[in-house]
């Protein structure tokens, strides 16, 4: 029978090792300034749509308003957000992270062989 991660001692000790805590550090830096800046401009633009209903009304091109380029953009948005999540985590978080699971399982499977391989 395994034993809930939270409570295995050897998992204790990985979180409090300092290229985990650098980690995260380098994880919450890029997802707490996207998500701040993702909210703000999808506030802006719900605020715009109940409150701005003339600027939002503009016609842009033929029947296309700012309102639905504005919505358009919340997909871009949301694509881009995810590609430069997915460039800073290939770059800045999948290599310390690979190097903490290595190094971790490598401690797992010299603590499984002093076990006798029992689990």
């Amino acid at each position: 029978m395994s034993t809930p991660p939270g409570s295995d001692p050897r998992y204790a000790a990985l979180a409090e090792r300092p290229e985990f805590v650098e980690l995260r550090r380098r994880y919450l830096r890029f997802v707490v300034p996207a998500t701040i800046t993702f909210m703000a401009w999808y506030i802006l633009y719900v605020a715009a749509n109940n409150w701005a209903r003339g600027f939002m009304n503009i016609q842009v091109v033929g029947h296309v308003n700012v309102a639905v380029v504005f919505g358009l953009l919340q997909f871009v948005s949301t694509f881009g957000i995810a590609v430069l999540y997915a460039r800073y985590s290939t770059n800045r978080l999948d290599p310390l992270a690979a190097q903490l699971n290595d190094e971790f399982e490598a401690g797992d499977a010299r603590h499984h062989e002093q076990d006798g391989g029992v689990r």
